[in-house]
């Protein structure tokens, strides 16, 4: 039985993973494949995070806001990575928050007064 599985092995040529071109094939696959899930899911990611710190970076006193919360809002001051936003018609809401947490920016009219 030793004998058998010995003289098999040596006759297919070793069988190992560069033999033959069907390793090389494998790898070329492996290669697509990650190049595919680059392009499909990193790719974008990046270029969403790429805009959104771009947009946090623009945040002014003035802007409204939508919070990832779903509240409006107005920004009455800025500081490096928390912003306080007043809340309603009130003027008496205000509250901190993290810079993070705004979704979307409306800016301020700049001086059209009609």
């Amino acid at each position: 039985m030793y004998n058998l599985l010995l003289t098999q092995s040596t006759t297919n040529g070793g069988g190992g993973l560069f033999s033959g071109g069907s390793g090389w094939l494998m790898i070329v696959y492996v290669v697509v494949f990650i190049a595919i899930i680059y392009f499909l899911m990193i790719r974008p990611s990046q270029k969403q995070q790429k805009r959104q710190s771009a947009m946090l970076s623009s945040l002014e006193v003035g802007d409204y806001v939508l919070t990832t919360s779903g509240f409006y809002g107005e920004i009455i001051d800025v500081s490096d990575d928390d912003i306080i936003v007043e809340f309603g018609n009130n003027k008496n809401c205000r509250i901190p928050m993290k810079k993070e947490a705004v979704a979307e920016i409306q800016k301020k009219d700049s001086g059209s007064n009609e």
